[in-house]
């Protein structure tokens, strides 16, 4: 007989890639796990992850059985969620994905007194910067901003997010301030690698005009992007809630080049095919209004 203890302490194990931390996220004993992983094992008849002194790798037959035990481990999970909100009560666990600079200046503190007021919820909240599949690596939801290609998310808007054309100062002084998007081509830039050196997109009144400056730093994290500019290597277009603080203490200046950058939102988006839980409906509501819009970081957005 196939006991859901058993699959749930193989989904663990094989998305945590060790017995010791699925059996810290289960909160269980080591040996528990173990247990229940030999007994699922000897009820299908067959091995599903390999073995050794320093990892566990999946066998054909475990790859192949993870796709379906993690959507009844979920399915479950759901169920009993959805009963417990049926009863006046958010329950149980969910998965985000968010960027870190974002996490750390605003979702983190946006979240806070939300998982104080409904302690049956079990957030797992991924900070990092790459770009996850939200289906296949296991979450429930992403927060992104900018937009969203994947087709396979359903995205729904939390605020706006204005992005500033800025540098310090000193590089300022140094190489001149550009006044128009032409001025912008003899100059330096810093970029966000994770969207690449075309991310410079301004409006004008013949539509978007993508600018391309000289590449003085690629890099995948918005705090060290600020960081960047500050420190004069180039040019950088940020998000306001990455750039204000540094404008409003003069360590960066905002420039004016006559064009707006593209228009952008924070995006909460979940895979295409999953209903949404209430709680992943709940915490977006709860965003939204801790953010405002325009958002509370950009009082000029």
């Amino acid at each position: 007989m196939i006991r859901i203890e058993g699959i749930a302490a193989f989904v663990a194990v094989a998305e945590a890639g060790s017995v010791s931390e699925a059996a810290r996220r289960l909160r269980l004993s080591k040996s528990v796990v173990s247990e229940r992983l030999a007994e699922l094992e000897k009820s299908l008849g067959g091995v599903l992850l390999h073995r050794t002194t320093r990892k566990l790798t999946l066998t054909e037959d475990g790859a192949a059985f993870l796709q379906r035990a993690a959507r009844i481990v979920r399915e479950i999970d759901e169920a009993a969620a959805d009963m417990a909100e049926r009863r006046g009560t958010l329950s149980g666990p969910i998965r985000i994905a968010a960027p870190v600079t974002f996490g750390r200046m605003h979702l983190g503190p946006a979240l806070y007194p939300f998982l104080a007021d409904h302690p049956d919820i079990e957030l797992t909240l991924d900070i990092d910067d790459r770009r996850v599949d939200a289906a296949s690596d296991g979450y429930d939801a992403i927060i992104r901003n900018g937009p969203i290609a994947d087709s396979r998310l359903v995205a729904w808007k939390l605020t706006r997010s204005r992005r500033l054309l800025c540098a310090s100062p000193d590089y300022l002084a140094r190489e001149g301030t550009p006044s128009s998007l032409a001025d912008l081509n003899r100059h330096r830039g810093v970029f966000y690698t994770n969207r690449g050196v075309a991310d410079w997109r301004f409006q004008t009144p013949e539509g978007a005009v993508v600018v391309r400056a000289k590449p003085a730093l690629g890099i995948n994290n918005g705090d060290m992007l600020r960081d960047a500019a500050i420190a004069g290597l180039g040019i950088a277009l940020l998000p306001a809630f990455i750039a204000g603080p540094a404008i409003r203490e003069g360590r960066l200046a905002e420039i004016d080049v006559g064009h707006r950058p593209e228009a952008e939102f924070i995006y909460m988006a979940h895979p295409e095919g999953r209903n949404p839980s209430t709680k992943l409906r709940a915490i977006a509501d709860h965003l939204r209004k801790s953010f405002g819009d325009p958002p509370y970081w950009d009082p000029a957005g």
